[in-house]
């Protein structure tokens, strides 16, 4: 259990004993740690309830617990906020008793199944910049809901449908009429190795996608053949197979990299099977309707201050669109999957997208009531214009050249800084890495997602300030500090209580872990656990500048402090690890 629940347990029942419901009893950080490490703000609600005097019911609740409680010192500030400090001895024991084996307090909720809905690349094109974001908001949501004890499926919902690969399928049937894939006659023993690489399939997508719109023969080709390949035409989905293929063998490649991982490779292909009986079935229902030829459902309602457009389910010449797979896609995750929440990590852009689809699967009840839908929409990734970024030449840098590039920077930090200099290239090469990407990774979660930032390679990479390669650094140094104790025959020991501030202020912060997991799960927002991790680096090296531990002469509190380090770099290596970020044993 948590230490701020545990101590809303006590207030709670000191509210409770004087007659007020216990949920007045809620516990906070303290807004003032001059006065008091925590704070209660339920005696106002709590009087106004009653019709008393806010400072007399935070009297009485404090005369309910002093002589049972943790609390060295309780007081009342203003018009009723009650100010409570604890013990060093209960604050001691409590982390004394902090370690992974209890998850460092962090609660065990009831397990849910939820999808992640993260990535959304497109098949045959290369991954830019503008899929960093989702990709590394995406990992570090679904690791931190699993550390809450939910199960979690992480799902790149991919591109892979529609008419950009039939346009592929006419471009590549045009340049090479003679592969196998384009004889009608043929249904089967078609080779196992792909006819395009990822190289030819990002040059031949704008191509085709070009010719489409300057030349109507090919065009109605393209459309043709996504018609075919819809239908099951054994040539185009074996073409189709090798471009989904080859495209998600060079994704994996980028996606390794960035320490993020996928539980399904789905994509819109994967609920074809479920368009026309999901339209049909909605139309007879009367939850669609035709309207200028098309299918649409209505979403907007009476209580809604804004016009919401129809959601179009499919277009007047029969196609389907991002609306429809989209549909289709939370019923498949709800009867195949068995979803309970579903949490799309996509463009703040996609906002009404995501409206009208969410309520169209409300209305016509494809998501059950209970159901959560979630858009948690991420902002964009800027230049110093504050545009999105861009290469000197205007177009889009490739996510492989942006991870190059951060990685090459960080070399050069190293560098600069004398770290790893003496140690074989594979390694420093391999620290270069993870603090490349520890920079890019960091420089992105410390902003809430829905927000723009701009990238700023130096001062991501710097090992000064709130940057990745700052606690790198710190948990680098926990590390080094614990092999050298190791090397003396200094063991760590029970946590005693506290005597100097910044030895208090590091217990504080440790047990402080529960509730920003909490907040960052509750809001999808990773930037609480970000800061958390810089909190934590900062406070434990104000401890190690006040308390030099191998130098100690007490046994006791050597080992106390050595047992605080052990628990810090825990600590840290868990909130790392749900942002993604791989720490180097030395540096």
């Amino acid at each position: 259990m948590s230490l701020i629940t545990t101590l809303a347990d006590i207030v709670g029942d000191a509210f409770e004993s004087q007659g007020f419901e216990r949920a007045f009893g809620e516990i906070a950080v303290s807004a003032r740690p001059d006065l008091a490490q925590f704070q209660c703000n339920g005696a106002m609600p709590a009087a106004k309830q009653a019709g008393k005097n806010p400072r007399d019911v935070a009297q009485a609740v404090i005369d309910a617990i002093a002589d049972t409680s943790p609390f060295a010192e309780l007081g009342i500030a203003g018009p009723g906020f009650i100010n409570l400090t604890l013990t060093d001895e209960y604050l001691a024991g409590y982390i004394d008793e902090l370690d992974d084996a209890c998850h460092f307090g962090v609660p065990q909720q009831a397990p849910k199944r939820v999808v992640v809905d993260y990535g959304g690349p497109n098949v045959a094109k290369e991954l830019h910049v503008g899929h960093v974001r989702p990709a590394i908001i995406g990992e570090s949501v679904k690791r931190i809901l699993r550390a809450l004890g939910h199960d979690v499926i992480g799902d790149i919902h991919l591109g892979d449908w529609g008419m950009p690969y039939g346009q592929l399928i006419a471009e590549i049937a045009d340049r090479y009429p003679e592969l196998p894939y384009f004889d009608e006659a043929k249904v089967d023993g078609y080779p196992s190795e792909a006819p395009v690489s990822i190289e030819d399939l990002q040059e031949l997508y704008p191509l085709a996608a070009a010719r489409a719109k300057a030349d109507e023969d090919f065009a109605a080709r393209a459309r043709a053949a996504v018609v075919d390949l819809q239908e099951g035409r054994p040539g185009y989905r074996a073409l189709w197979q090798h471009m989904r293929d080859v495209s998600i063998e060079a994704m994996t490649k980028v996606y390794d990299r960035l320490n993020v991982h996928f539980d399904l490779w789905h994509g819109e292909s994967t609920v074809n099977h479920r368009l026309a009986p999901m339209t049909r079935r909605l139309f007879e229902d009367g939850f669609a309707y035709e309207s200028e030829g098309a299918l649409v459902i209505e979403v907007m309602t009476d209580e809604d201050t804004k016009e919401i457009p129809p959601m179009l389910l499919v277009k007047s010449d029969g196609a389907t669109l991002y609306t429809t797979w989209d549909l289709a896609t939370i019923e498949d995750r709800v009867e195949e999957l068995g979803a309970e929440e579903m949490i799309y990590i996509v463009d703040v852009r996609q906002s009404l997208h995501f409206e009208q689809v969410f309520r169209a699967a409300y209305k016509t009840g494809i998501a059950p009531e209970g159901t959560v839908l979630d858009h948690s929409g991420n902002g964009t990734v800027n230049g110093p214009d504050g545009k999105p970024f861009r290469t000197r030449d205007g177009g889009l840098l490739t996510l492989r050249d942006l991870v190059d590039m951060v990685v090459a920077r960080a070399a050069k930090r190293l560098e600069e800084n004398e770290l790893a200099t003496e140690f074989p290239p594979a390694e420093k090469a391999a620290i270069a890495e993870r603090v490349g990407l520890a920079a890019l990774k960091y420089g992105d979660l410390q902003n809430h997602r829905s927000s723009n930032y701009i990238f700023d390679i130096e001062r991501f990479t710097s090992f000064d300030g709130k940057t990745g390669p700052y606690l790198l650094y710190g948990a680098v140094r926990m590390n080094s500090l614990l092999r050298e104790a190791a090397g003396r025959s200094v063991e760590s020991g029970r946590v005693v209580a506290p005597e100097r501030e910044q030895e208090r202020n590091l217990m504080l912060q440790l047990a402080r872990l529960p509730e920003v997991i909490e907040r960052a799960a509750q809001h999808r927002a990773p930037n609480h656990v970000a800061e958390y991790a810089y909190e934590l680096v900062a406070d434990f090296s104000r401890f190690y500048e006040a308390c030099h531990i191998l130098r100690e002469s007490d046994p006791a509190r050597q080992a106390s402090w050595l047992r605080l380090v052990e628990t810090t770099l825990a600590e840290l290596s868990l909130v790392l690890e749900l942002l993604g970020i791989d720490v180097p044993e030395r540096m």
